[in-house]
């Protein structure tokens, strides 16, 4: 399968109007697929398995991770997007280790993505793992589909949000937007 994908690369590099074989570009289509690896990880990955979850140090505060920082590839167009993704959920009896927040993130955001859902993955998972009074995810990104192609806006950012349980109520979900900002 590696050789198929090589080579399938190698027919990209042709189609692009390069030459596959001249010198800088022969091991190219091996790192690519190597890169790939790396980049759709996600799939490999169940997120169910990143909810370790602890009762003891239990509280029933806001818990917030803000600025995690992610890069996803752009489904449509299959160019990079990249950006922070902050959290915040109120414990229902448990809270997840910290890091596991973060390994949630990576794992959807190493598919072929795009941000409204990568949010709304985020949120899901949180509600149906964790089972927190509400969560919210908010992530804002720059798009290389937009910046470098197509319109070529440099300075434009997305922001994409996904609201459950009680932060739809406005003052929680206030709170949430003032510390993260």
């Amino acid at each position: 399968m590696i050789d198929e994908a090589t080579d399938l690369v190698r027919e990209i590099i042709d189609l692009i109007g390069d030459d596959n074989m001249r010198e800088g570009l022969l091991e190219t289509p091996a790192r690519v697929v190597k890169s790939w690896d790396h980049l759709y990880s996600g799939y490999k990955q169940n997120p169910k398995d990143v909810f370790k979850l602890f009762v003891d140090g239990k509280c029933d505060e806001m818990v917030i991770l803000k600025d995690i920082e992610f890069y996803s590839t752009c489904e449509h167009h299959m160019i990079p997007f990249f950006g922070k993704i902050s959290i915040g959920y109120i414990p229902n009896g448990k809270v997840i280790g910290v890091s596991k927040l973060a390994r949630l993130v990576e794992i959807y955001a190493r598919r072929l993505q795009v941000q409204e859902r990568l949010v709304g993955q985020v949120a899901d998972d949180i509600m149906k793992y964790l089972e927190p009074k509400g969560c919210m995810v908010v992530a804002e990104a720059k798009h290389l589909c937009m910046i470098a192609r197509g319109v070529e806006k440099q300075n434009s950012v997305m922001i994409t949000n996904a609201i459950r349980g009680n932060f739809k109520e406005q003052v929680v979900r206030d709170e949430f937007l003032k510390i993260i900002k």
